[in-house]
């Protein structure tokens, strides 16, 4: 099989696991960053002060790359830029707005999501290993979709190709978005991305204090957490009474 297929097969598949796949990344972070609480002396934030800046700067990453997300979804139109896993989806290409300046944004955002829990946990071989993954994972599943795209969209997907990255974004060909916002689509598609960061956050915390035999959780992360879960059951409720009633004409 020719490399050009089998990098094709392997995004393919990946693009089928990849909400689950990185989950196992998260727990061996999770893992490095309980054993380091359980030795200090590994982090190499000893100051309070400064590792508590350096927490909001951790969850800070991670909200840049939900907003870049929640950008992206909220100016494309319906069936692109979505969460699907069986298969490609695309019946339009999106090229305006923040398509204009990097080919794969949501992406972008998600490696900044994934940014965030990687940095807390202070070590700079999990952090580098946790880059180095993530483009090897995510460079075959582009691929896929790039063929995909190329063959459903030809040239109009070539001639755009040309000139925009594929991950860097370069603003000098920027076009505004032949959309309007929409904070529903947002609602409805980024819910599980802002609950799962506070989530997340909160699990490391909580989990190191238990297994350290101490209670010195961080209750600004449980409330956050507890919030952020409070409004995916609200809007999981939405979207389900909407479609009860849609249903129901």
């Amino acid at each position: 099989m020719a490399l050009q297929e089998e990098f094709e097969q392997q995004g393919v598949w990946l693009f089928k696991y990849r909400g689950t796949l990185p989950v196992i990344i998260l727990f061996i972070g999770m893992a490095i960053y309980v054993y380091a609480a359980l030795n200090p002396e590994l982090f190499f934030i000893q100051d309070p002060t400064i590792k508590n800046y350096f927490l909001i700067f951790c969850i800070a990453v991670s909200l840049f790359g939900q907003y870049i997300r929640a950008y992206t979804v909220g100016h494309t139109p319906k069936n692109t830029s979505g969460r699907n896993t069986g298969e490609q989806v695309a019946d339009t290409l999106n090229t305006t707005g923040i398509y204009s300046t990097v080919r794969h944004p949501l992406y972008v955002g998600n490696f900044f999501m994934w940014l965030g829990p990687a940095l807390v946990t202070e070590n700079i071989w999990f952090i580098v290993a946790f880059i180095l993954f993530y483009w090897v994972y995510y460079e075959r599943i582009m691929f896929a979709e790039e063929q995909f795209l190329r063959r459903k969209f030809k040239e109009t997907y070539t001639d755009w190709a040309e000139k925009t990255p594929a991950f860097i974004p370069s603003f000098k060909n920027f076009v505004k978005p032949n959309l309007s916002f929409s904070w529903k689509k947002v609602l409805k598609k980024e819910k599980n991305g802002f609950a799962a960061i506070f989530i997340i956050f909160c699990a490391f915390d909580v989990t190191a204090e238990l297994l350290k035999g101490t209670q010195n959780f961080n209750i600004y992360l449980i409330i956050a957490a507890a919030i952020s879960i409070v409004l995916y059951l609200i809007l999981k409720a939405l979207k389900k009474s909407a479609l009860m009633q849609q249903e129901d004409r």
